[in-house]
């Protein structure tokens, strides 16, 4: 098998380049070939594996790959961006394959946590919520407030990432307003999205408003199925405004029922305790109503599919 060296010599005295013919931007790349660290070590690495004349039949697929670093070192853009050019061995020839960079990777990886955790009318940046930036988070100094509720929330994820299959209760957090509720449903739902499994976090007054808007245009049915439907569902703010019948019995009432009987986990989030959510807010409609049947059907479903835990604490939302 022939030295770059010596292939680089051999092109420089063929024919078609003699005569100053040959243009200066391709003598660099030749002269860079020539002294590839890369392509050298290379060569040596296989040289069992490639055939005696490869470096000459694969003068073509050399010159792409030193002509593909030079523009990506040059932060100029390749015929495939954000993709490296590898040397490998295709049928004991020389030949160029292409990974995806760092930067396209982590960009990959960023679309496709995106596409497990849906939202609706929800913070954008409820997306970045980790759990290792909860505030009392720090194990060395864990906050009374929220311990219980931050080990509860690793016990959950804990849960979902050794058994998928089988029901786990998710949680109803309720507490004061600013203290985390939410910024902690994001958090396991980045968590989970680690680990493949789909969120889908509703804000639950803005998803009513919404839900009362698609009675015109007929789609009330297939918002909801999309909702019920999640592995796994996160409903925030439940309890913070007055709810028509129809909401809580044909909206709230057929995601809740849809989810026990298929043993969805499901978590929420509230101002109101159980207790206080089925009293103060449920049993009573819009229009004044006392209806404490339907009120504790709804209880029943949500004491199924979550354990409550309480958060308190300061508010930490910008004053």
């Amino acid at each position: 098998m022939e030295k770059v060296s010596d292939f680089v010599k051999k092109l420089m005295e063929d024919r078609q380049f003699k005569g100053g013919n040959v243009a200066s931007g391709f003598q660099k790349i030749i002269e860079q070939i020539k002294n590839d660290p890369e392509i050298a070590k290379f060569l040596q690495d296989h040289q069992g594996e490639l055939a005696p004349d490869a470096v000459d039949r694969s003068a073509a697929k050399l010159y792409e790959y030193v002509n593909v670093k030079n523009q990506i070192k040059a932060k100029k853009q390749s015929f495939a961006p954000g993709y490296l050019p590898q040397l490998v061995i295709n049928d004991h020839l020389i030949d160029i394959a292409y990974s995806a960079s760092p930067e396209v990777i982590e960009k990959q990886r960023s679309q496709s946590l995106a596409r497990r955790i849906k939202t609706v009318s929800m913070p954008k940046d409820i997306k970045d919520a980790r759990i290792a930036e909860f505030d009392g988070a720090d194990p060395d100094n864990p906050d009374p407030n929220r311990y219980t509720a931050l080990s509860m929330a690793l016990d959950f994820i804990a849960q979902m990432k050794a058994d998928k299959k089988t029901f786990h209760p998710g949680l109803y957090i309720y507490g004061p307003f600013g203290v985390g509720k939410t910024y902690l449903t994001g958090a396991i739902a980045n968590e989970l999205a680690d680990n493949g499994i789909q969120t889908t976090m509703v804000h639950f007054p803005s998803f009513a408003v919404e839900m009362k808007s698609a009675i015109t245009d007929n789609s009330v049915t297939e918002k909801i199925d999309v909702i019920k439907k999640s592995p796994v569902l996160m409903i925030d703010d439940i309890g913070a405004d007055s709810m028509s019948s129809w909401v809580r019995d044909e909206v709230l009432g057929v995601i809740l029922e849809y989810r026990m009987q298929q043993q969805l986990p499901t978590f929420f989030t509230s101002n109101f305790s159980m207790a206080q959510l089925e009293q103060e807010h449920l049993r009573i409609n819009q229009k004044g109503d006392d209806e404490p049947l339907k009120a504790k059907r709804l209880m029943q479903r949500i004491r199924f599919l979550s354990r409550e835990v309480e958060m308190t604490g300061k508010n930490r939302r910008p004053v």
